[in-house]
């Protein structure tokens, strides 16, 4: 029997964690192995309802205050801390907590323990629920950063990670600034499963277009090593074609070029070991809601 810890991060969403959690439990009720819960509150600012329905076939839920608020990625990393320093456990899954990460595929992840073992399983994702200018942006995301980076990365936090891996993941100074782009560069073998965005349990999407383009961004500056040798080829290449006729509006795909460049290297500067290894400092409180 695998122990395995679902990790969630939460910001005053706990309708929708407690939601969730009712489902976990009814998805995991045949699936012969030990689940446990750690949710990282980050700072809530609203009061948690009472926690008053029973989880049977979830062994223990633990809620780990946070004194401040550090954004979603760093609650994961936190939580990854956390667990490798004080859990027992085989794997992680790592979710959101407001219904998007579908616990009906938890099943899907479990099941591919037969054929991959130790290596991580990722939720790519099939179909999004988002509207319209969402999926632009997430196209437009995807096309930049396997231009830029040569990786392609269609998953989230949603993933089944073996315990090897999150102590890579731990080690690694990329993790406290992006969940996916750490995973992408400490992982190269990866198992996949198809992934259906859902549909959130209760009030609208807390991502906004800043944040979204931060993601983008953090995503993009794990691998800025890769982003400038490809950015100074285009322009090489750019310039050659252009050097005997040059616009203003030829000039527009060099503008756009360096901005990227520059902004990589500067939101990389989120990336910082130091700051994971100390994460926990910032426990304010644990609580055991079961």
């Amino acid at each position: 029997m695998k122990k395995i810890k679902i990790l969630i991060p939460i910001y005053n969403d706990w309708k929708s964690v407690f939601k969730l959690l009712e489902n976990i439990n009814s998805e995991v009720s045949i699936l012969g192995n030990e689940f446990s819960v750690i949710i990282i509150n980050d700072a809530s600012n609203e009061k948690r309802p009472e926690f008053s329905f029973k989880v049977d076939n979830i062994r223990s839920i633990k809620v780990i205050n946070m004194k401040k608020n550090r954004g979603h990625a760093r609650c994961n990393a936190s939580g990854l801390k956390y667990i490798i320093d004080n859990e027992e456990f085989d794997y992680v899954i790592p979710m959101d907590g407001d219904g998007e990460d579908r616990p009906e595929e938890i099943k899907e992840f479990v099941d591919n323990l037969n054929y991959s073992p130790n290596i991580p399983t990722v939720g790519e994702r099939t179909k999004r629920s988002e509207g319209l200018f969402f999926k632009l942006c997430y196209l437009t995301h995807k096309i930049i950063t396997i231009v830029f980076t040569g990786q392609s990365i269609k998953f989230g936090n949603y993933t089944l990670l073996p315990k090897s891996i999150v102590e890579k993941m731990v080690n690694e100074k990329a993790t406290w600034s992006s969940f996916s782009g750490s995973l992408a560069k400490v992982a190269k073998d990866r198992a996949i499963i198809p992934s259906e965005r859902g549909t959130r349990y209760f009030g609208p999407s807390k991502m906004s277009f800043k944040n979204l383009i931060t993601h983008s961004l953090s995503i993009i500056s794990v691998f800025k090593k890769n982003v400038l040798i490809r950015s100074i080829l285009f322009l090489l290449v750019y310039m050659f074609l252009i050097h005997q006729n040059i616009t203003v509006i030829m000039l527009i795909p060099i503008i756009l070029v360096l901005t990227l460049i520059t902004s990589v290297f500067v939101v990389s500067g989120r990336e910082n070991l130091d700051e994971l290894n100390n994460s926990l400092e910032n426990v304010n409180s644990i609580e055991n809601l079961k």
